[in-house]
């Protein structure tokens, strides 16, 4: 176990000042929340469907993801979480978990015991506000998600979810000149967007041919952001960032 450093700890601010208010001591109350740092490899299970977990898991570096599995290991994505977010911050009242939560990178996560969440929301009514517009938020990109799997074509849904995720991570500071780290991988797009390997490929192939977005190794690249928000249908309305916050 090791501690989380003010670096680590500062995507965590800057997301909750993105979306709400804090107090100089509420901003240095969530600093000294109590919390035990692991690293934990890629590939791997933060939390699982039916665990009953005593803490909440934050996001000091690297990338995770939501999912559900059907049957014959069939695999759902339901979001991607990034440095700040607070995947599973809904098991601090919904005491089993209904879903999966792994990693898509190396992560280091902050394990943040349930008790200390809720003393940190008694003392400090703005965070426990911030943690509530959190999760309300979620429940907008979860909407959002939904309409783009029932509606939306496959480039339409491509140009989306990587609008989307550029602009959460441009919020915390960690996306900037229409570029930021890329790591999820095809397969894992198909499993989010309800789309095939092969049809993923394709479409990738033809946004690259369209000048909107150049090479992917590990990077996402924009070069056509008007164009690739306009094929996405993206309006960032239901992400509802009040700012974005200082770095």
């Amino acid at each position: 176990m090791a501690s989380a450093s003010n670096a680590e700890l500062a995507p965590l601010i800057r997301k909750l000042e993105s979306i709400a208010t804090l107090s100089d001591e509420a901003r240095q109350a969530v600093h000294a929340l109590p919390m035990a740092v692991r690293v934990v490899e890629p590939r791997q299970d933060l939390a699982r469907d039916k665990d009953k977990p005593a803490h909440c898991c934050v996001l000091l570096t690297g990338w995770a993801y939501r999912y559900k599995l059907l049957d014959e290991g069939r695999r759902q994505i339901l979001s991607f979480h990034v440095p700040g977010d607070i995947p599973d911050l809904q098991s601090l009242h919904l005491h089993v978990m209904d879903h999966s939560l792994a990693t898509v990178t190396q992560c280091r996560v902050g394990l943040i015991p349930h008790e200390g969440l809720r003393a940190l929301c008694l003392r400090f009514p703005d965070a426990a506000f911030a943690l509530w517009r959190d999760t309300l938020i979620d429940a907008a990109i979860f909407r959002e998600w939904m309409i783009g799997i029932g509606r939306r074509n496959a480039h339409s849904r491509i140009a989306h979810i990587f609008c989307e995720m550029y602009v959460k991570l441009q919020a915390v500071g960690l996306a900037e000149n229409h570029r930021c780290a890329w790591p999820v991988t095809q397969t894992d797009l198909g499993d989010a967007l309800g789309l095939s390997n092969v049809h993923v490929n394709r479409v990738l192939q033809d946004l690259r041919a369209q000048g909107l977005i150049g090479p992917q190794d590990r990077d996402l690249v924009i070069l056509d952001w008007d164009a690739l928000s306009a094929l996405g249908e993206f309006d960032e309305t239901y992400l509802h960032l009040e700012r974005r916050a200082a770095a």
